[in-house]
C-alpha cells in the first residue's frame, strides 16, 4: 500500500458516512414482488439463447419458471448444479455481455429479463438455509491436490468432493476466494460475501484448505504429483506486467491489482490513501474497478486512459458507462510515454495513437496531465511452473483441462481463454468430471 506521505497521496479524503453510501451495493437485491415480476418477463424459450451464451450452461428458462411459480430454493438448486458459485458470479458476472444481451427481450425491446439479478435472488435463498444442498457420494479412496482456492479451484473441489473424492487445497494467500476476495470491486461484493460463499461450499465435506502454500515456495508440482492420485492447478494469474518508461518506478505509480486488493481487505476506508488527481493506464475490468474505486474515495479527478478506441476497450459499455456516471474520463488512443516528478510522479505524459495498417503507432503528438497517484492495469502474468507446456504465456491444455503432464489437469486464469469468473467456474467443473472419469476408469 502506499505510504500515507507520498505527496499527494492521502487517506480519509471522504468521511464515513460518504465512504459507506459510496461503496453500497451495486445492485440491490430483489425482494420477493420484484423478483415475481421480473420473473414474469421471461418468455420461457424453448431454444433460449440465454442458455447458450452462458459459459457454465445453466438452464435460465427453468430456473426462472421456479422463481415465478413461488420456488426460488428449487430455482437455486437448478443453478447450483451448473455453477456452484452462482451466487458470486450473479453479482460480478458480465451479464450484459452474456445471457442479457441474448435475451429475446433485449432484442426485442432493449431492455432483458434482469438475469444475474434473479439469480442472485434464487442462490441467496437458498445459501440463507441451514444446511449444504448436495450429498457427497461413498469415498472412493482417492485424493486429489487443488492448488488455488480461487473460482476454478473451489468449482473443481467440490464436484470432486460430490463424487466421493477427498481434496486438499493449497491457497497462496492468507485468505480463500482468490479473485472473488481480492480482485473484485468492493461495491460489487459487500458484506464479505466470498469468505461466507467459501464457508458455505465447504460444507459439502470432504474438502480441506491449507492457506499460505504456494506452489513453487512452500509446495511442488513434482511433490503433488508424488503424493495424490491426481492434481488441479487453478492458482490464476500472480504477476503484474510492468510500464517500461521513463519514470515508470516513481514513487506513486502502483499496480491495479494491489490497490484493488488492500482495498477489499481494508477495515477501514478511510485509512486507505488515494491521490488527488488519479491515472489509471488499461481498458479491461480491473483498470475500471480501479478507476471507479479511487473516485468513490475521494479523488478530485480521475482519468482511465487507454491506448485504443472506446470500442476496442476489453470492459463493456455497461462497465465503462459505470465509470463515467461515477465521474472517471474516460481518454482513448493514447499511451503512456513518461512520468514527470522530482521524485514522485507529478505528470504523466501521453502520446496519442493510430491505428496504421491494423498496427498501432504513436502519432508523436502528446499531452501531460497531473497525476500524483498512477495504476498499471496493463496485464497479469502467470508464475513459472516446471515441467509443463505453454501456449503462449499461459499453461496449455487440451480437453478438459488435460495438460502436457500426466495426472496434472488446469483451469481458470492460468490456462487460454477469456478471464471470467464464470468461465473459471465451468473449467474447473469440467476438469473435476474428467478427473473423476479418468480416477475411476
Amino acid at each position: 500500500m502506499t505510504s500515507p506521505q507520498t505527496p499527494g497521496i492521502q487517506p480519509g479524503r471522504l468521511s464515513q458516512d460518504q465512504l459507506a453510501h459510496n461503496f453500497e451495493d451495486l445492485h440491490a437485491p430483489y425482494d420477493g414482488h420484484e423478483a415475481s415480476v421480473a420473473a414474469d418477463r421471461c418468455y420461457f424459450c424453448h431454444d433460449a439463447p440465454c442458455v447458450t451464451a452462458c459459459p457454465t450452461d445453466i438452464d435460465i428458462p427453468l430456473f426462472i419458471r421456479q422463481i415465478a411459480t413461488g420456488q426460488p430454493e428449487a430455482a437455486a438448486q437448478t443453478i447450483f448444479e451448473q455453477n456452484i458459485l452462482g451466487g458470486m458470479c450473479a453479482r460480478v458476472c458480465p451479464t450484459e455481455t452474456l445471457c442479457e444481451e441474448a435475451c429475446v427481450r433485449e432484442a426485442a425491446e432493449g431492455k432483458p429479463v434482469e438475469i444475474g439479478r434473479l439469480q442472485r435472488f434464487a442462490t441467496d435463498a437458498l445459501m440463507a438455509r441451514q444446511g449444504h444442498p448436495f450429498q457427497r457420494a461413498s469415498e472412493t479412496g482417492k485424493h486429489v491436490a487443488v492448488v488455488g482456492a480461487g473460482p476454478a479451484g473451489l468449482s473443481c473441489a467440490h464436484r470432486l468432493a460430490m463424487k466421493g473424492h477427498k481434496v486438499t487445497i493449497y491457497e497462496a494467500r492468507a485468505r480463500s476466494g482468490g479473485l472473488n476476495e481480492y480482485g473484485i470491486a468492493a461495491y460489487k461484493s459487500v458484506d464479505d460475501f466470498a469468505a461466507r460463499e467459501v464457508d458455505w461450499l465447504l460444507g459439502i465435506g470432504g474438502i480441506t484448505i491449507e492457506n499460505d502454500r504456494k506452489l513453487g515456495v512452500e509446495i511442488t508440482l513434482e511433490g503433488l504429483r508424488e503424493n495424490f492420485d491426481a492434481v488441479f492447478l487453478g492458482m490464476g494469474l500472480s504477476g503484474v506486467n510492468l510500464l517500461e518508461i521513463d519514470g515508470g518506478e516513481k514513487a506513486g505509480v502502483e499496480d491495479a491489482v494491489r490497490f484493488i486488493s488492500d482495498l477489499r481487505q481494508a477495515e477501514d476506508l478511510a485509512d486507505l490513501p488515494v491521490g488527488r488527481h488519479v491515472v489509471v493506464i488499461g481498458g479491461g475490468m480491473t483498470a475500471v474497478d480501479a478507476a471507479v474505486q479511487s473516485k468513490l474515495l475521494g479523488a478530485e479527478t480521475v482519468t482511465l486512459a487507454y491506448r485504443r478506441s472506446q470500442d476496442e476497450m476489453p470492459a463493456s459499455r455497461y462497465e465503462q458507462d459505470l465509470a463515467t456516471s461515477k465521474g472517471v474520463r474516460l481518454l482513448c488512443n493514447v499511451m503512456p510515454v513518461a512520468m514527470h516528478g522530482n521524485g514522485a510522479v507529478a505528470e504523466i505524459e501521453l502520446e496519442y495513437t493510430a491505428d496504421v495498417d491494423g498496427k498501432l503507432q504513436g502519432t508523436g503528438e502528446t499531452l501531460r496531465i497531473p497525476a500524483d497517484q498512477v495504476f498499471r492495469a496493463i496485464g497479469q502474468t502467470l508464475s513459472p511452473v516446471d515441467g509443463l507446456e505453454l501456449d503462449g504465456r499461459k499453461i496449455k491444455v487440451t480437453g478438459a483441462g488435460r495438460t502436457s503432464a500426466a495426472g496434472v489437469w488446469a483451469g481458470g486464469d492460468c490456462t487460454p481463454g477469456e478471464d471470467l469468473t464464470v468461465v473459471a467456474v465451468a473449467e474447473g467443473r469440467d476438469a473435476a468430471e474428467d478427473i473423476d472419469a479418468a480416477l475411476m476408469a
